[in-house]
């Protein structure tokens, strides 16, 4: 059975569940992003976790038998993790006063008018990955990739239970549960399902996604093993937009707005089922993903007796590290089309002599496999942070185009030195990959990144700079069936892009500015629903951002948002000029553990030529006639905590409202050309924590 069904057949005893178990927990420490935050205090109080762990003692580590003294802490948890490449540590967050932290689509990002729909972001974000691309990530927020995951080490076991409840029976499930076996080895899984029958007609969101990840090492801390998989099924429907956006100011015949035409899918209503995922036009994305990495350390064994217990502390310095990575991928793209509508066809994509209600597919399958070999070198004995790593790989790409196959190989070479210096005053870090043999020689990416913590309030300032050279994504490739349209049109250059970047963060004014600036050359790109072509001059796109909390008194905050950004005239991307968001909240905590944040919260654009969205190939693309005026996008909310339980009460899309012809929240902004956004969306969300 397909593990995705059998999760699904799990969610009918979800609720009984959720309502018998209730277990209080204390209070999570709010994550701090601070350059030394994760590992000092993570080595204050965790040293069972990674490359510190506590062994030989009975009672050693922070897993000690708590019979042996009651502290009162003994029904909460510290969750910690870290994520692959680092060593630091950092606390999950238990802030309230942005939901957009809860979900999967940032808020500077736009989605085609209902949840799970593809997702485009408003700042200028062009791929900066060297190396095969299979090109197809409109839907990528829903998905996770295992190179990504949380490795978690916990004092006890924890289970997160979520549910997502908006207007239109649209709802999230989210089950998350991760516990230390013992203190050297914790296992983590998380659950996501979405459904979301849409406001507009054939616009049906049906999504899942596992992600379970797990990490162990010896007792000697020398051997660490790292293992996470992950498989989601992204199921969305694609109406084309609506026919017309004159028809929904005919008010009352289009009132409810699932009876508006689209340009495909016909007029069948899909099922609100929630266990339903049957997609009859639309785009099914699937894809399965295993990494392990197994390393092994040469170093320093030390050991410490406390004088309190007689316990015995491990401890252990690696000097030299040799480090193995193995990466599976698998990945289906597909649309689907059962409901044929000829005029739409002929009229977005050129395709005649289809007879109306037959069928259309189009579908690229891949198998992705990557092994690395590094080793890394630790030249300070009292600094694990200061380290130089070297290595390499091979890939070996397939592809499955239906009756044509075919099998891409190719070999790198990487590299990275990093120093974090112990003092937590500045880091600095280098790193690069070069593809050397195969079918994408002489694609590279080269990375630097240097902070430094400035004066005595400890003012953060990092700068950065990164330069890739890249074969454009492969979807713009003959071979892809998604290329139906202007086959021979692919002797595309490979494209390079140069971004500088810079950062300075002022904690005691809870404020943050940066600057981006982007150069780039035979850029590739959409330039209309079938085709695709690529940019021979350079370019440049820059951006400055700023954001900041303002105490207006003793309980009213506000959190300001802003993004400036530009591009040279006739560059091929068009961006709003001006986007900005505003929260104004009221807050504060009472009754010991209740936390209230509540108030208005608007999101604003400047008018521009937004992108315009090709259903078939599931992809955005430039678009010169259209001329987007939005309102700004308000949302009421009252968000509170009380211990370990979350409750989030939203009214979004109130700038809708209109009073003629007669009143309700027919006045929409639009996500792109033909693409309306909701009128009004009530949305209440629930999360729990519990320690088990």
């Amino acid at each position: 059975m397909d593990i995705s069904m059998l999760l699904n057949s799990l969610l009918r005893y979800f609720f009984f569940i959720f309502t018998l178990v209730i277990i209080d927990f204390g209070s999570v420490m709010a994550q701090r992003r601070g350059i030394t935050d994760g590992i000092n205090r993570a080595q204050q109080g965790f040293q069972g976790g990674f490359g510190g762990s506590m062994g030989g003692g009975n009672n050693a580590g922070p897993f000690k038998d708590s019979l042996l003294h009651r502290t009162g802490l003994e029904d909460s948890a510290s969750i910690l993790y870290r994520v692959l490449d680092e060593d630091r540590f950092y606390f999950q967050d238990s802030s309230v006063h942005d939901f957009g932290r809860r979900w999967p689509v940032k808020w500077t990002d736009v989605f085609l008018g209902n949840s799970g729909s593809a997702v485009r972001s408003l700042l200028f974000s062009p791929s900066l990955q060297a190396g095969w691309d299979h090109g197809m990530h409109a839907f990528a927020p829903y998905q996770a990739a295992v190179s990504q995951s949380r490795f978690y080490n916990v004092t006890r076991p924890f289970t997160e239970l979520s549910y997502t409840l908006a207007s239109k029976a649209e709802q999230h499930i989210g089950v998350f549960h991760t516990q230390n076996i013992r203190y050297n080895w914790n296992v983590a899984v998380d659950y996501r399902m979405l459904n979301a029958p849409g406001i507009f007609k054939n616009q049906k969101n049906s999504h899942n996604r596992y992600l379970i990840n797990s990490w162990y090492h010896s007792k000697n801390n020398r051997y660490f093993l790292f293992i996470a998989a992950e498989g989601s099924r992204v199921g969305a429907s694609e109406n084309g937009g609506i026919k017309g956006i004159e028809l929904l100011q005919q008010i009352p015949s289009y009132s409810d707005r699932f009876t508006l035409p689209t340009q495909l899918g016909g007029s069948a209503f899909e099922s609100r089922n929630l266990l339903s995922n049957t997609i009859n036009t639309g785009n099914i994305y699937k894809s399965r993903q295993l990494l392990i990495r197994n390393r092994y350390d040469f170093g320093k064994r030390e050991e410490v007796m406390d004088p309190k217990d007689s316990s015995v502390a491990v401890y252990f310095t690696p000097r030299l590290r040799w480090q193995h990575t193995y990466e599976y991928r698998e990945y289906s793209f597909r649309f689907l089309d059962t409901r044929v509508d000829s005029t739409s066809y002929a009229n977005l994509y050129g395709l005649t002599g289809r007879a109306p209600g037959s069928s259309f597919s189009l579908e690229d399958r891949w198998v992705w496999q990557d092994n690395a070999l590094s080793l890394l070198i630790f030249p300070d004995l009292k600094n694990p942070q200061h380290q130089l790593k070297l290595g390499g790989g091979y890939q070996q790409i397939e592809g499955n185009f239906g009756a044509v196959k075919s099998v891409f190989n190719q070999y790198y070479l990487d590299g990275t030195y990093a120093n974090k210096t112990r003092s937590g005053k500045w880091d600095f870090e280098w790193g690069g990959k070069m593809f050397v043999a195969g079918a994408y020689a002489g694609d590279y990416q080269a990375s630097v990144r240097f902070t430094r913590l400035l004066g005595k309030r400890n003012n953060l300032l990092t700068l950065e700079g990164r330069n890739v050279n890249r074969t454009p994504s492969f979807v713009h490739n003959d071979l892809s069936n998604f290329k139906i349209f202007n086959r021979g049109n692919t002797q595309f250059g490979k494209e390079n892009t140069s971004v500088v970047a810079a950062r300075y963060q002022i904690p005691h004014l809870n404020m943050e500015i940066g600057f981006s600036y982007y150069a780039l050359s035979n850029y590739v790109y959409f330039n209309s629903y079938r085709t695709s072509v690529q940019e021979s001059k350079l370019f440049n796109v820059a951006r400055i951002n700023a954001s900041r909390k303002f105490q207006l008194n003793k309980a009213w905050s506000w959190y300001a948002d802003a993004i400036l950004q530009q591009a040279t005239p006739n560059a091929p991307v068009n961006l709003p000029l001006v986007l900005t968001r505003s929260r104004i909240a009221y807050e504060g905590k009472y009754f010991k553990n209740l936390n209230l944040c509540a108030g208005l919260e608007a999101r604003y654009m400047t008018a521009f030529k937004a992108d315009g969205y090709s259903p078939v190939l599931g992809q955005f693309f430039l678009q010169q006639d259209t001329v987007i005026h939005n309102c700004p996008d308000v949302t009421a909310f009252v968000h509170f905590r009380i211990r370990s339980w979350y409750l989030f009460l939203r009214a979004e899309n109130l700038n809708s409202v209109s009073f003629s012809p007669q009143f309700g929240f027919f006045d929409n902004n639009f996500a792109a050309p033909s693409y309306p956004m909701p009128g009004l969306l009530f949305r209440m969300g629930l999360f729990w924590g519990m320690v088990n």
